[in-house]
C-alpha cells in the first residue's frame, strides 16, 4: 500500500500498475479496501486495479469532524488520486457505500468513468427512518466504540448462512470492520446526508453492470433491478444464496461476471 495527500487528508491505496484497463474499486462500510484482496488477486494480471482505502478507514487519516465527510468528498478523493497517479479515464466498481461515491462521482466527474459496476447498492437517499437510525449508530459509536456496531453489522451484512457455517468469511468480515470510530460516524454522516440518484440513472449512457446477492437484506434484489430497469445500457446479476457483501460470501462468483463484463468492455 502506498500513501498520499489528497485535498488535505492522508489516503491510503494500492495500485497494481501495469498497461492494463484501469478498474477502482470502492470499497463497503464500514470496511476498508481489504474487502478487495481475492478479486486483486486474481484479476490484476489483466487489469490495473486502483483500490483505496476512503477517507476514515483502513490506513487513510479519519478526521473527527463529522460534517467533513460526504459522499463528493469521497468522490473528489478518488478524482484527486487518479490525478496523481495521471489516469484519466476508469471503469469504477463500487460496492454498497461504494456504489453511493460512484454515483457522486458521475454527478461531479462524469468524463472520466468510461464503464460502472454498482454491487449490493440503491440509488434512492435514506428514508427519514433510514437516517433516524444512522444517527443513533452515530451515538452509540461515540458513546461505546466501535465494537456493539461492528457485532450487529456482522448479522446484517452477510447471509443467516454464511453467518452459521463460514467463520472465517466472519472472522475476515469483522477484521475488515476494525477501522476507527471517527470513520464510522463520518461514514454514517455521508450515507445519511447522501442525495436520492434514482433521477439520474437514465441519464447513465456508459455500459453498467448491477450484481446483487439473492439474500441481501440491506440492498435486495429489488433495489438493484430498480438501477437496472433505470439505466439503459446494463446488465444485471443476482449471486445465489448470499448477502449484501456478495464479493466476500461468493468471490469466485462475483469475481467472474466482473472479468467477464470487464473482458467484453
Amino acid at each position: 500500500m502506498t500513501t498520499t495527500t489528497i485535498n488535505g487528508t492522508s489516503i491510503n491505496y494500492a495500485d497494481t500498475g501495469g498497461d492494463g484497463r484501469p478498474v477502482v474499486l470502492l470499497h463497503a462500510f464500514p470496511l476498508n479496501s481489504g474487502q478487495w484482496e481475492q478479486q486483486v488477486d486474481a484479476l490484476s494480471g489483466r487489469f490495473r486495479l486502483i483500490v483505496p482505502d476512503l477517507k476514515g478507514f483502513g490506513g487513510s487519516d479519519a478526521p473527527e469532524d463529522a460534517s467533513s465527510y460526504s459522499m463528493d468528498d469521497y468522490a473528489d478523493s478518488v478524482a484527486g488520486l487518479l490525478d496523481e497517479l495521471g489516469v484519466q479515464r476508469v471503469t469504477l466498481v463500487g460496492l454498497s457505500m461504494g456504489g453511493y461515491i460512484a454515483f457522486a462521482f458521475l454527478r461531479r466527474h462524469r468524463d472520466r468513468v468510461e464503464a460502472l459496476v454498482l454491487a449490493d447498492t440503491r440509488a434512492e437517499a435514506d428514508p427519514p427512518e433510514g437516517k433516524e437510525k444512522r444517527s443513533k449508530q452515530q451515538e452509540m459509536v461515540r458513546g461505546e466504540g466501535t465494537s456493539g456496531l461492528i457485532d450487529a453489522l456482522t448479522g446484517a451484512l452477510i447471509s443467516e448462512a454464511t453467518l452459521n457455517s463460514k467463520p472465517d468469511v466472519v472472522d475476515r468480515l469483522r477484521k475488515l470492520m476494525d477501522n476507527p470510530p471517527a470513520g464510522f460516524v463520518g461514514g454514517l454522516e455521508a450515507m445519511k446526508t447522501r442525495p436520492d440518484s434514482s433521477g439520474e440513472l437514465s441519464a447513465i449512457d456508459v455500459p453498467t453492470l448491477v450484481v446483487v446477492g439473492e439474500k441481501d437484506g440491506v440492498t435486495p434484489p429489488d433495489a438493484a433491478r430498480t438501477i437496472h430497469n433505470g439505466v439503459g445500457n446494463s446488465e444485471m446479476i443476482v449471486i445465489p444464496g448470499v448477502g449484501h457483501l456478495s464479493n466476500l460470501e461468493a468471490p469466485e462468483d462475483f469475481t467472474a461476471a466482473l472479468e467477464k463484463f470487464l473482458s467484453a468492455l
